[in-house]
Parts: C-alpha cells; structure tokens; sequence
C-alpha cells in the first residue's frame, strides 16, 4: 500500500471518528492526554495491519496509544434531481 494511500484512508476515517466525538463528546474523557489515537479498520485488512505497526511503535517506546475499532466509512451517493416550475419530484427510488 502506497504511503499516500494510507495518509487518504486515514484522513477518512479520521473525518469520521471527529463526527463521532462530535456527536459523543464524552469518549474524549477515555483518551489520556498525549496519547496517540490510532483507529483499526475492521473491513481493511491492509490498512489494519499499516495502522497496527503504528500501535506497535508506540508500545514498544512506551507511549500511550489509544485505538478504535471501526469501519471504514461509505461515502455518500445523493440523487440530484433538477426541477423546473411545474414539474413533480420523481416518486421512483
């Protein structure tokens, strides 16, 4: 996996997990300050192992890292539909 594919995917889910805490801010209680927050993508065997080697690093220099499990998030897909005057929202999905 190419570094500039990894720092992508983690961007994602990174973006995510901060929609989370948004969300739920009382999670950042469970992180101890200077820790590094290091998420695992259950459905990304590749960049779980990137990700764990980071975990792994951290451990062994013996600073404190936090992960969270999570999927990789799916990207939204809307339908646009342009109206013009008269014309009625398509009922079909």
């Amino acid at each position: 996996m190419m570094k500039d594919e990894i720092v992508k995917q983690n961007l994602d889910l990174h973006a995510e997990f901060m929609r989370y805490i948004f969300e739920n801010p009382e999670v950042l209680d469970q992180i101890p300050p200077g820790a590094t927050l290091v998420i695992l993508p259950e459905d990304n065997p590749e960049l779980y192992q990137e990700n764990l080697k980071v975990v792994k690093a951290q451990q062994a220099r013996r600073l404190p890292v936090v992960v969270v499990k999570m999927k990789t998030p799916q990207p939204i897909v809307p339908y646009i539909e342009t109206l013009f005057s008269g014309e009625k929202v398509s009922s079909a999905y």
